[in-house]
């Protein structure tokens, strides 16, 4: 399995010595994974952060994050390392599908009822973050086949603009296995939500959630603690789809970050094809 610092750049942060380490995408979408000394406390753009027992964190940059963040660092001893990272801009695309279902462009009065029972249960899960720090062991790609949709692009159905796209979409057949890309604890499995149709939640530590959508079948329940590879359900076409795919998002603390950063290259058999 290759590690979160074989995946991406590392910055290494040393005033002093070995007390600030980051490694990841110090960019819009980008997710990092720091360690301090162990009983550090970090406030990102005056935020505190959680922190495991041997001083690692996580933050992340949302699609439309400025371009600078402040991270303080104060040390178990009392002194402080202060340092201003600089945000990378990123370019969007924008991409046009066609052929969606009207009720999920301009839903009717009488969807709404469903859409808020959706809404109640997602935020009812996010209240939750799961103790441990699985996602610095880095991720796998949760199904293979070609990329359809990539993080940030600004979508347009049947040729309304709506909010950007916060995942990547990878197409497969109805069926094709979706597996945790990393460890972590199920803090939601529905069935029916109304866009996202089989939806789970999956809190890899410190609030850093997977969001797997349209899925055909959930084999997890609220709770279950899983590991990286083990089996979440299948994939499908349900809610909000043209056709059966993976939807794969990535947030912490509600920043929306590209899960295509954390886990390299398609493997180009999938790529072409679609199988696993």
């Amino acid at each position: 399995m290759k590690t979160f610092a074989a995946l991406l750049f590392s910055l290494v942060l040393a005033m002093p010595a070995a007390a600030l380490e980051l490694e990841g995408n110090l960019e819009q979408g980008g997710l990092v994974v720091g360690k301090a000394v162990p009983g550090a406390k970090i406030v990102l753009d005056g935020t505190a952060l959680d922190t495991d027992e041997e001083g690692v964190f996580a933050f992340g940059f949302d699609r439309d994050h400025g371009a600078t963040a402040k991270l303080v660092v104060t040390l178990p001893d009392g002194g402080t390392i202060e340092r201003d990272l600089a945000v990378a801009p990123r370019e969007w695309k924008i991409q046009r599908v066609e052929g969606v279902p009207q009720q999920f462009v301009t839903p009717p009065p009488e969807a709404m009822e469903a859409i808020a029972r959706s809404t109640r249960v997602k935020n009812e899960a996010r209240k939750t973050r799961a103790e441990g720090s699985w996602f610095r062991d880095g991720f796998i790609w949760p199904a293979t086949g070609p990329i359809s949709g990539v993080f940030g692009s600004q979508r347009y159905y049947n040729g309304e603009p709506r909010r950007p796209h916060y995942g990547v979409d990878v197409a497969a057949p109805t069926g094709t296995p979706i597996v945790a890309p990393a460890g972590g604890v199920v803090t939601l499995a529905d069935m029916d939500m109304y866009f996202e149709g089989g939806l789970v939640f999956l809190d890899h530590g410190q609030g850093v959630t997977s969001l797997m959508m349209h899925m055909s079948r959930i084999d997890v329940k609220t709770g279950d603690r899983v590991e990286q590879g083990d089996l979440l359900g299948a994939v499908g076409g349900t809610g909000r789809a043209t056709g059966p795919h993976l939807h794969w998002g990535l947030y912490w603390r509600g920043a929306w970050l590209d899960p295509e950063r954390l886990v390299g290259p398609m493997p180009s058999a999938a790529a072409a094809t679609g199988g696993n």
